[in-house]
Formats: C-alpha cells, sequence, structure tokens
C-alpha cells in the first residue's frame, strides 16, 4: 500500500496520506499535488461544459447538453432569488464556483490508495488528490471572492461611499477607530467562514476514508484467504461504501453552502444602504 513506504503502522500511514508534494521552502512553498489537480479539474469543467456549448442545438438535446442546461438553469435561479442587482458576472461566477468546488470534492471519493500508488510507480512519493483539503486552496478561493466584494462595493457606491462605509458607519465619526475595527472583523470573516468550513468538513471526511482503510493495512491479496484478514477486508469495503454514500451529500452540499454564500455576499455588497 501507498502509505506503507512511509514507515510507522498506522501513524505512517496516515501522515503519508497527508502529506502534500511540495516545492520551495518557507512562504514560497508550493503544495504541487494540490495545484495539478485544482487545475486538471477546473480545465475538465470548462473544456466539457464548452463542448457542451458548442455542440447546442435547438432540437432534441443529448444527455450531457440536458445536464449543463439544468445546472445553468439551476445556478440562475439561485443568482435571481439571492441577488438583485443587474451582473453579467455573477451567474458564470457561481456556476464555476458550484462545478469546480464540487469536481475538487469529488476526489475524496476516488479510492484512498489508488492515485498515490500510481504516484509511486512513477516515482512521487506523496500525493494528495484532494485539493478541498488544502487550506492553500481553499484560501485561494475565498480570497478571490474577497477581492470580488470589494470591487462589487465600490461599484455600487462609489470609492467615497465604500471609504464611508468603512470609517463612520455605525457610530459615526465619534467613534471612528471603533468603526474601522468593526468593518475589519466583519470582512474578514467572510473569507475565512468559507475557506475554514471546505477545508473542514472536506479534511474530515478524507481522514475518515484514511481511517477506514487502515482496516486492512498490510493486506495482501495472498492474505485475504485467511478469515480474519477477509473479514477486514468486507468490513471496510462496507463502511467504505456506506461514508462515501453519506459523503456525496457533503460534497456536494459544501459546493452549494460555497456558491450561495458568495452569492449573498456580493449582493451584499452591492446595497447602497
Amino acid at each position: 500500500m501507498a502509505a506503507e513506504s512511509g514507515g510507522g503502522g498506522s501513524a505512517g500511514y496516515i501522515e503519508h496520506h497527508l502529506t502534500n508534494l511540495q516545492a520551495g521552502e518557507g512562504f514560497w512553498t508550493f503544495h504541487i499535488d494540490s495545484l495539478f489537480y485544482s487545475v486538471l479539474l477546473g480545465v475538465l469543467f470548462a473544456g466539457s461544459f464548452y463542448f457542451a456549448a458548442r455542440r447546442a442545438t435547438a432540437g432534441v438535446p443529448g444527455r450531457w447538453q440536458s445536464f449543463v442546461e439544468m445546472m445553468v438553469d439551476f445556478v440562475n435561479t439561485q443568482v435571481k432569488d439571492a441577488y438583485h442587482g443587474p451582473s453579467k458576472l455573477l451567474a458564470p461566477l457561481a456556476l464555476t464556483i458550484f462545478c469546480w468546488v464540487f469536481l475538487m470534492n469529488f476526489m475524496d471519493l476516488v479510492p484512498v490508495d489508488l492515485l498515490p500508488e500510481i504516484g509511486l510507480l512513477l516515482g512521487i512519493e506523496y500525493m494528495k488528490v484532494v485539493p478541498s483539503t488544502d487550506l492553500n486552496i481553499t484560501f485561494g478561493l475565498s480570497i478571490s471572492v474577497f477581492l470580488l466584494i470589494i470591487v462589487f462595493s465600490i461599484r455600487a457606491k462609489g470609492l467615497g461611499g465604500f471609504g464611508r462605509e468603512i470609517f463612520f458607519k455605525p457610530f459615526g465619526k465619534w467613534l471612528l477607530p471603533f468603526n474601522v475595527t468593526l468593518k475589519v472583523v466583519e470582512e474578514l470573516a467572510k473569507p475565512m467562514s468559507l475557506a475554514l468550513r471546505l477545508f473542514g468538513n472536506l479534511y474530515a471526511g478524507e481522514l475518515i476514508f484514511i481511517l477506514i482503510a487502515l482496516f486492512t493495512l498490510g493486506n495482501t491479496l495472498a492474505s485475504l484467504v485467511t478469515s480474519a484478514a477477509a473479514f477486514s477486508f468486507v468490513v471496510q469495503f462496507a463502511l467504505g461504501l456506506a461514508w462515501a454514500l453519506f459523503h456525496i451529500l457533503v460534497i456536494t452540499l459544501q459546493a452549494f453552502i460555497f456558491m450561495m454564500l458568495t452569492i449573498v455576499y456580493l449582493s451584499m455588497a452591492s446595497e447602497e444602504h
């Protein structure tokens, strides 16, 4: 198994699966595996939807076109219900966030040893395949949303109105330091809640899959003929299947929450009062 190369039995197995493939040092440390799978899944989403758009027909749609149209209608409905201002950016942004985050979360359903084992055959010692279990990825997404919140707020209120909102609300000019402190805390809580909520739920899910995989740590196909090894294999399969079925709801819900909070935050930023 992939984790056995890390040594240390169960502890080594868990540590191996929770370690990123890194390049660089200090602040400029890059998690190559997280970046690779994030970009790959982003290209997969954009390419497949572009393919559907290019082959769209006014006649009887195919299965993929029907699915894409259903997703577009679903996201448009959420945007219209939560955002009341005009914006050509928000619906495509919300669709991208939902589908991209869902695909990153979906990687948690890939058998925990499959891709790391393939990586070992290619000489890659560490490989984490779920980008949303990496704080760098989730904070990258949330900081991008945070910057858009600032842009939407300035566009709706103007630079002067945005400044007055920071310095003079809600208690007026006599409590300016208190106003700024409240505003900073309020705004920073948005990207932090987005990033930590997504990371925490997916990290916990990944850890449970790893713990389930420990039931057969060290078992080979040959050893499955023994009753104890066969029993542990059946238990792992049953627990893994049950958790995977439940986790489908978790990964979908987390993608939906990230999308909806983005829409709500941008809607709040666009309000003039």
